[in-house]
């Protein structure tokens, strides 16, 4: 058994421990201006994260790719993401925004320079994977802010058993290539399954905010191409995307496997951190049936760290 696919199965356990870590010291208090930063899988939690903080009402929130951090605005603190410890893109931002704001770091390893600028550090030593490719780590410190704003993680880990066990949506040997849409703080986890099926595959996927899907991506679906919804969908979007020919997928489907794309027997909605667990299990098969290793992507590291 690869890594990646004994860490995609810990998910469920992992989200319940890392509920516990709610009232860990240094996340953000309601009314503080908050940024939120990380590369990759960690840029999109934190853009999910920004999102529920936001509706929730606790404060505005920015989530950023560090690289790109606007160093010329004022935050009352920095939340940073890095499973590593040793992001340098992550680090940068850190060093310089906590010469004026507090920083809280989730990481998996105390150990590493992230933990030594922080000034809080919310260690998910449980959550670390062996693979290269990110999965139980990255849901895991979304599980904690989830629960940090009151949210149900329970209900969400046990959506996740059943994700872990339910037939795939779609069959590898069916499709060419999947778009995957979300709103609001899904647009993050949409963004997270395509990259998950870029790393571990290879493979030809797009990501979009739902509403803005019919602005012209539209056009590349057709027959053999799936769109993969997480969370709301617009109304209308599930026929207009069956009438090019490609396949509508979308979490109240779930239940029992039809054809491509197409769920019967339905039941009610998946959390959508429980549906991008079949994402990646989607993308663990992409990769497997074309005799690829998922643990080790190539062109790809654990820790991205530039001289």
């Amino acid at each position: 058994m690869s890594h990646v696919k004994a860490e995609i199965a810990t998910q469920p356990e992992c989200w319940r421990q890392a509920a516990k870590l709610a009232a860990a010291p240094g996340l953000p208090r309601r009314d503080e201006r908050v940024a939120v930063v990380g590369c990759g899988t960690s840029w999109f939690m934190a853009k999910s994260y920004a999102v529920l903080r936001e509706q929730a009402g606790h404060g505005e929130t920015d989530a950023f790719q560090a690289s790109d951090f606007p160093y010329g605005r004022h935050y009352d603190r920095l939340v940073a993401i890095t499973r590593s410890g040793t992001t340098t893109e992550t680090l940068d931002v850190m060093r310089t925004v906590g010469e004026r704001a507090p920083v809280t770091v989730f990481t998996a390893d105390a150990a590493q320079p992230a933990a030594e600028i922080a000034n809080e550090t919310v260690v998910l030593d449980f959550a670390d994977e062996k693979s290269v490719v990110q999965t139980r780590f990255a849901t895991s410190v979304l599980a904690v802010l989830r629960a940090h704003l009151g949210h149900d993680i329970e209900t969400a880990a046990s959506d996740a058993e059943v994700a872990i066990r339910l037939p795939l949506p779609v069959h590898p040997a069916l499709f060419d290539q999947i778009t995957f849409l979300g709103r609001g703080w899904t647009v993050g986890l949409a963004e997270e399954a395509a990259l998950k099926c870029r790393e571990t595959a290879g493979f030809w996927t797009e990501s979009y905010p739902a509403m803005d899907y019919r602005h012209g991506p539209i056009a590349i679906a057709g027959p053999r191409r799936v769109v993969w919804a997480f969370g709301d969908v617009p109304e209308g979007l599930a026929g207009e995307v069956e009438a090019t020919g490609a396949a509508f997928v979308h979490s109240r489907h779930h239940g029992g496997y039809g054809s491509i794309g197409r769920w019967v027997g339905g039941r009610a909605p998946l959390d959508p951190m429980a549906d991008l667990i079949l994402a990646q299990r989607v993308a663990l098969a992409l990769a497997t049936t074309q005799g690829l290793d998922p643990d080790n992507p190539p062109h790809l590291t654990r820790s991205v760290v530039l001289a």
